[in-house]
C-alpha cells in the first residue's frame, strides 16, 4: 500500500472513514472485501452500515453501544490483521442483456464517432471485459463499473437529462453502469438492459453488489422483449435539450 496508508479519519459522530489506497485499481478489491467482512465480526450488533468507495470503506456505528475511542480501536485492530480476500471470495458473476441500439441508447452513434469505430465493433469493446463493482451509489442498486476500454472514454454529457429509462446502460469516463430506475442521469447512454437492478422483494434489494463481476452480453430487439425490456425510445425531450 501507499505510505501513510491504510488510514483512519473521522467522519462524523458515529462513523469512522478507513483509507486504504490513494488510487482507483481493480486490485484494491480483495482488500476492501475483505475489510468489509472482518468489519462486521469486529463491530457485531454495533454495526449500522458499511459504504464501500473505490478506495474507502465508511463505517457506521451505533453509538450507543460504541464511542469513538472504541471504534477507532475495533478498527485499529482489524487493520493490524487484514488480509485480502482470495479471487474464490470475491462476488458472483453477473450476466446483463443489453440491446444497444440508438433509439434507447443516443449517444451510440456519438461513441462511434469518437472512438473511430464501427458500432459492432463498439458493442464488442464494451462487452468484452468482466467488469468489477467498485461502489453502490447515487440512486439505489445503482453501481459504479469499472475500467472501461480507453478506447470507449467519454465524458460525462454537458447538461444532464431529468428523465433516464430504468435499465439505461451508459458511459463516463472509465466507469460504466446501467441505471436502476428512473432518474436524472448525465451518463452517455448506448443501450438499455432488461435485468431488473433494483427489487424490494429481492434480499439486499439490489441485483449488484460490490466486488461481483458484470458482463454485458448483447441481444438483438426480439430476445430483449422476450426478457421483458422495454423498446420505448428515449425520446428528443428527455435529452436535457429545448
Amino acid at each position: 500500500m501507499t505510505e501513510g496508508l491504510p488510514r483512519l479519519e473521522s467522519a462524523g459522530l458515529d462513523a469512522w472513514l478507513v483509507r486504504l489506497f490513494a488510487s482507483i485499481d481493480e486490485a484494491n478489491m480483495p482488500w476492501i472485501t475483505a475489510l468489509m467482512r472482518d468489519c462486521e465480526v469486529a463491530f457485531g450488533a454495533a454495526l449500522i452500515d458499511l459504504v464501500p468507495s473505490y478506495t474507502t470503506v465508511l463505517v457506521h456505528y451505533d453509538v450507543m453501544c460504541l464511542d469513538g475511542r472504541e471504534a477507532r480501536d475495533r478498527l485499529a485492530g482489524v487493520l493490524r490483521g487484514l488480509a485480502p480476500d482470495g479471487e474464490g471470495a470475491l462476488g458472483e458473476v453477473k450476466e446483463l442483456p443489453v440491446w444497444y441500439d440508438a433509439s434507447v441508447g443516443p449517444e451510440l452513434e456519438r461513441l462511434q464517432a469518437a472512438s473511430g469505430m464501427e458500432r459492432e465493433a463498439v458493442v464488442a469493446a464494451h462487452g468484452e471485459p468482466e467488469y468489477r463493482v467498485f461502489a453502490l451509489g447515487f440512486a439505489p442498486g445503482f453501481a459504479f463499473l469499472g475500467r472501461l476500454a480507453e478506447a470507449l472514454v467519454l465524458p460525462r454529457l454537458d447538461t444532464p437529462r431529468k428523465r433516464v429509462p430504468a435499465g439505461s446502460v451508459g458511459v463516463a469516463n472509465r466507469q460504466t453502469s446501467a441505471y436502476p430506475r428512473v432518474s436524472p442521469g448525465g451518463w452517455n447512454l448506448i443501450g438499455r438492459t432488461s435485468a431488473r437492478l433494483f427489487d424490494r422483494r429481492r434480499e439486499g434489494f439490489s441485483l449488484l453488489r460490490v466486488g461481483d463481476r458484470v458482463r454485458f452480453v448483447a441481444v438483438g430487439r426480439d430476445e430483449f422483449e422476450r426478457l421483458g425490456g422495454d423498446v420505448s425510445p428515449l425520446v428528443e425531450r428527455d435529452a436535457g435539450k429545448p
